[in-house]
């Protein structure tokens, strides 16, 4: 048996093909898709009452709106099957999805079962046919752990305690639960044939506030991250280092260049089809106040010591 577990917050649009795409797959084990609400207002609910013929493989679990990690480790105390595939809802999937993840973890249980295989994740913001898309270098993760397309045995998540509830904000919590797992020695295994096409919708100046409120999450978070796992490596991860304090604060001319400055730059390319070259220059101002935010969080974790 297999559980596909997935946590979702007003998605409604994107998570009917997410659903649709996972009924469609050419499997031939038992599988179920715990979908867990995390207090949508979107009618997602009501709508997935209303069309349980539709996705007959679908078990849907409400709770308050509490954020990603309470999300999974409810689908993971309710699931049912023995692996685990977890994805967002925000991601469409081939047919041969689970049968992909099925064989690479067959082959690699040869040796142990020491191990999870991790798919492909290739970003696009085609809603009409978001499978269309080609894979781009920015679409290479270097991930140990991620959430967006990973199948491993229940029983590790258990044994490495699940997801830390304490991340309550955006960011870090399946790359927190990827160090437990690996210090109890899981290995991954790279599953290329396992595609999963994450939506996200063109960037638009209006996106701006909501992005660098979540960098400010990130950053927050982060530091919760650091201070259970104070090494090297989780630094270089959440950015606080001198390096990306120079990089970040170079680049963005000290924070002269931000949402304001470059406003009539990023809407000129917008406005010229170029959604994707505005995000990326964006993305320069974004990570300066990532860098920031770190920083002042783990400052202000210290004071409260």
């Amino acid at each position: 048996m297999w559980s596909v577990v997935i946590p979702t917050y007003n998605r409604l649009p994107i998570l009917q093909k997410c659903l649709k795409a996972l009924e469609a797959q050419d499997f031939t084990q038992p599988y179920e898709i715990v979908v867990v609400d995390d207090g949508s207002t979107d009618g997602t609910v009501e709508f997935l009452n209303t069309r349980s013929h539709e996705f007959p493989h679908v078990r849907l679990v409400l709770q308050n709106h509490e954020g990603a990690a309470i999300a999974r480790n409810t689908g993971i105390d309710l699931a049912q099957g023995e692996t685990i595939v977890f994805i967002d809802s925000d991601l469409v999937v081939t047919p041969i999805f689970l049968s992909a993840h099925a064989k690479a973890l067959e082959k690699a249980f040869k040796s142990g079962d020491r191990a999870f295989t991790y798919g492909l994740v290739i970003n696009t913001s085609n809603f009409d046919d978001p499978t269309s898309e080609k894979i781009k270098i920015q679409d290479i993760s270097t991930a140990f752990f991620a959430t967006g397309n990973v199948a491993i045995a229940k029983h590790w998540l258990i044994e490495a305690g699940k997801f830390d509830t304490s991340f309550r904000q955006y960011g870090w919590e399946d790359l927190e639960l990827g160090v437990r797992l690996k210090n109890l020695g899981l290995k991954l295994i790279k599953c290329p044939d396992a595609v999963g096409y994450h939506w996200h919708p063109a960037f638009t100046i209006d996106q701006l506030p909501h992005l660098v409120d979540v960098e400010a999450q990130r950053g927050r978070m982060g530091v919760v991250f650091y201070q259970k796992h104070p090494t090297w490596e989780v630094k270089l991860m959440i950015q606080m280092t001198w390096l990306h304090v120079l990089l970040w604060g170079t680049l963005s001319l000290g924070g002269l260049l931000n949402e304001r400055s470059l406003r009539p730059l990023l809407t000129w390319l917008i406005d010229r089809g170029k959604p994707q070259l505005a995000l990326e220059i964006a993305r320069i101002f974004l990570n300066w106040y990532n860098v920031k935010g770190v920083y002042a969080a783990y400052r202000e974790a210290r004071q409260s010591l």
